[in-house]
């Protein structure tokens, strides 16, 4: 006699489900509706979102601490009452700091766990609700159901420090750095050469020439892990621009660190273009999207022009673009969002008139 339950009977292998021909799990004998899957979908995302925001304030709580610790300590190195070797508060508290970023980075982890499964939903399950007959990848499921069976972290321990030093604790350490300089050479008066800066280094039995090096290798690790960790890019929790093909010049990464860390693009600063009107052009095989991104973007005309590459025989389109000198950045940046291939060139115009501009004179 079959020992086997009867249809319907018994608990199902929820360790091997069965899959329809449509590629639908069964559970049992039953096939997830679409309005079951969509209510399922929308609870789990409720609860993943959930997780996401449970972590993002345990990372606000670990940069309190570091915050505090750097402030009392302060306190404490420029306080009347503070001794002749009270810089070594500063030294203890930058280790402290340290242990700090660690711990974050442990918790940015996580967090990014939890917000890479809330971002494969948003960009893919939802999006595509409200944008029907888009584009979607046909893997999103199989990464979802991958991460839920067998999760891993998202992005690699060393991402996660130098994202969050770039993020928020490249400030903290500076402003050790600096304080513990100024408190040695200050001290009790103006140090008059480096000798004595050496010498007020000293901390104990151990000679002011380690202390100084040490210092001195401690702040240039730093700033390594911060400017070489600039082009890993798996994560899915901040708001991130592109980065750029020349991610591995020295000034793209300095440029780029000051875009994370200040929200400054210092690159944008030149005066170049700074003011009047200037005409771009802009060659690119996806000029229906920039174009359109263009004028709801920049809120300007654009003209487009089919021509033919001489060397390649190819057709491309061309765009005019005539724009104020302040735009031209921003022109820059919505261009390489649709078409990082793209060919721009953007120069002065001397006289523009028409509607936007100058009136036309009869």
């Amino acid at each position: 006699m079959d020992p086997s339950p009867a249809p319907g009977t018994g608990s199902p292998d929820l360790g091997s489900p069965d899959v329809d021909a449509k590629g639908r799990v069964r559970i049992g004998d039953h096939v997830p509706t679409g309005a079951e899957l969509t209510n399922a979908m929308v609870h789990f995302y409720r609860g993943e979102l959930g997780r996401s925001n449970i972590w993002r304030t345990r990372l606000d709580a670990t940069t309190n601490w570091a915050v505090v610790t750097t402030a009392a300590a302060l306190t404490f190195a420029f306080g009347g009452s503070a001794g002749s070797e009270s810089h070594l508060v500063l030294l203890a508290i930058s280790l402290l700091v340290l242990v700090f970023l660690f711990i974050e980075a442990r918790r940015y982890r996580y967090y990014e766990l939890w917000t890479h499964r809330v971002r494969l939903m948003e960009t893919h399950f939802f999006a595509n609700l409200l944008r029907p007959g888009s584009q979607r990848e046909s893997d999103w499921e199989q990464r979802l159901v991958h991460s839920l069976c067998a999760p891993r972290f998202p992005i690699s321990l060393l991402e996660a420090l130098g994202r969050r030093y770039r993020r928020t604790y490249a400030i903290l350490f500076l402003i050790l750095a600096g304080s513990w300089l100024i408190k040695v050479s200050t001290h009790p008066d103006t140090a008059s050469s480096l000798g004595e800066l050496v010498q007020r280094s000293a901390v104990g039995a151990l000679p002011g020439w380690l202390i100084l090096g040490t210092w001195l290798l401690f702040n240039a690790g730093l700033l390594a892990l911060g400017l070489f960790t600039v082009g890993l890019r798996e994560t899915d929790a901040e708001v991130l621009g592109k980065t750029p093909r020349s991610a591995l010049r020295l000034l793209a990464r300095l440029r780029a660190v000051g875009r994370e860390a200040l929200e400054v693009d210092f690159g944008a600063l030149k005066p170049t273009f700074s003011g009047g009107k200037h005409l771009a052009w802009i060659i690119s095989n996806k000029a229906e999207a920039i174009g359109k991104t263009l004028l709801e973007d920049l809120d300007r005309g654009v003209t487009r022009i089919r021509a033919e590459g001489m060397y390649s025989g190819q057709e491309h389109s061309v765009l005019l673009c005539v724009i104020q000198g302040r735009q031209a950045e921003k022109l820059r940046a919505l261009v390489y969002d649709c078409d990082p291939q793209a060919f721009v060139v953007i120069v002065a115009a001397r006289d523009v008139r028409g509607e936007g501009f100058r009136p036309l004179e009869a």
